[in-house]
């Protein structure tokens, strides 16, 4: 354990973002140098608030099983090398969890029963940004080669684990992204603000030096079909994600003006990053509305607010929450809070328990306002309550429902070429060992769980590869943190 008294005599303390009036002048990570370099001056005192607490409660809050009280020892006793070991034990990007994660593993901190949390996902973040800054990440290529070929559809967060994971284990991997560069959604779909690419780029290189080849700009089901990955493979992971968005069928829809949040994002997110885009979705000078309280509407936001929009709303359907735990989701759930992200602080005005009734147009067909209604707790409008709000831009930020069934021409896509069986929520079906109905296809991410967590598609990619393993070799000594049925703890 790390200061026997460490959580009696420091309290909590996070890194400083940079000004708001600074900050929303580039596309840079809001902390000065990165969030890892922010954090140097305090972070030793913070880990020093670990305490002997006998049953971690934070390995329940996470997914992936990290050894939290261990590396937050060895920050405290500076040995970084020793704390960056036992991450990677666990954790195959802990420099996207870092950045991306809601941290869970904090709302489920001991320390957290009636004192502010460990601040965990700081110390994480800490140990791979200084790991990577001394030259000790390096690639761990296998020391021989199994002749079993895996192709990994999808370059997530859970397609990138399991290739790391098998190709680490001997396999020769190749990973396809119909997207011209790999990453996902957490390329095209992450603003450089939240996470700069150059930390995705940098793990890429180490994956490719470790074997693992990279298929960009390749459309799975199109391009090439399911039965010919089956004929070229001897096993394929699904780790497409659930990128079906969802829609508002409220009327006047069809209005121009109107996209889905991951319309909008990577066409920002290819700008920032120096590339042009034709006729790209901007929200200069415009009344913007994103609907949705989510992380994705926060991302909306904060790059709304950097392209210089006029005003912005943000819609959500639920009551507002409040500031402290609800008595409905005790420790160690995670609760709905209202909380503050970075993007928030910039600007924008949050309004709760709110419906959109209806898209209102102007003469050219383009949307101008919307006509908006209060909600009570059943989300029945409230009599009395209509307004219009003026909006020349909305973004629907409202989640996802599942996976891409069909090609953008409306053809079968890969799933319905693979015949493979769905769920009742309309996603790939698995058993135990994530295994599809169809021999040597495999499940891993938000393709099978639906629309979650990054630290739960990288557990599920790890999990998945070590049942690829098993599958091609008859045995497996890679890890599996979690069963496909595991969910996050609720009341």
């Amino acid at each position: 354990m790390a200061d026997p008294k460490g959580f009696l005599k420091s309290g909590r303390e996070v890194a400083s973002r940079r000004e708001v009036a600074e900050r929303v002048q580039d596309w840079d990570e809001v902390y000065p140098d990165g969030i890892g370099r922010a954090l140097l001056p305090i972070i030793n005192t913070q880990a020093s608030r670990c305490m002997d607490c006998g049953i971690p409660f934070c390995h329940q809050g996470c997914p992936l099983g990290n050894i939290i009280p261990e590396w937050n020892d060895l920050v405290w006793r500076d040995d970084w090398d020793g704390a960056m070991d036992r991450l990677h034990a666990t954790n195959n990007f802990p420099e996207f969890t870092g950045r991306l994660c809601p941290a869970p593993c904090e709302t489920a901190c001991v320390l957290g029963i009636n004192q502010d949390p460990v601040t965990i996902k700081n110390v994480e973040v800490s140990i791979i940004d200084r790991a990577w800054g001394s030259g000790y990440v390096r690639p761990q290529p296998p020391e021989w080669l199994s002749g079993k070929t895996v192709a990994v559809i999808g370059s997530g967060p859970a397609g990138l684990a399991a290739a790391q994971q098998l190709t680490r284990a001997g396999h020769t991997v190749a990973v396809y992204e119909r997207a011209e560069k790999i990453g996902g959604l957490m390329r095209f779909g992450i603003p450089e603000f939240k996470m700069e690419k150059k930390h995705l780029d940098r793990r890429l290189d180490q994956m490719r030096r470790e074997g693992t080849v990279f298929r960009a700009g390749v459309n799975v089901g199109g391009d090439i079909t399911g039965p010919q990955l089956l004929a070229r493979y001897d096993a394929v992971v699904l780790a497409m994600g659930a990128t079906e968005a969802r829609d508002l069928p409220a009327t006047g829809r069809e209005l121009g003006g109107i996209h889905q949040a991951m319309e909008f994002l990577p066409q920002a997110n290819r700008v920032a990053l120096g590339e042009e885009v034709e006729g790209q979705i901007l929200a200069t000078d415009k009344d913007v509305v994103i609907i949705g309280g989510g992380d994705t509407g926060a991302d909306c936001l904060g790059t709304s607010i950097r392209q210089g929009a006029r005003s912005i709303t943000q819609l959500e359907i639920m009551p507002q929450p409040g500031g402290e735990r609800p008595a409905g989701q005790p420790w160690p759930t995670y609760p709905m809070l209202f909380r503050v992200s970075s993007a928030h602080e910039e600007g924008g005005d949050r309004i709760y328990a709110t419906s959109t009734k209806e898209f209102v147009g102007d003469a050219d067909g383009n949307v101008a306002s919307l006509r908006l209604v209060e909600v009570d707790a059943k989300f029945q409008p409230v009599e009395g309550t209509e307004r219009e709000i003026p909006a020349q831009l909305v973004l629907l930020a409202m989640g996802f429902v599942g996976p891409e069934k069909k090609l953008a021409g409306g053809e079968p896509g890969l799933i319905e070429q693979l015949g493979v069986e769905l769920d009742e929520r309309g996603n790939v079906k698995r058993d135990a060992s994530y295994a599809s109905s169809v021999p040597g296809v495999y499940v891993a991410g938000d393709v099978g769980r639906g629309q979650s967590l990054i630290v739960w598609a990288i557990a599920e990619g790890r999990s998945a590869a070590a049942a690829v393993d098993a599958h091609l070799t008859g045995s497996t000594t890679l890890p599996a943190p979690i069963k496909p049925h595991e969910r996050p703890l609720v009341v």
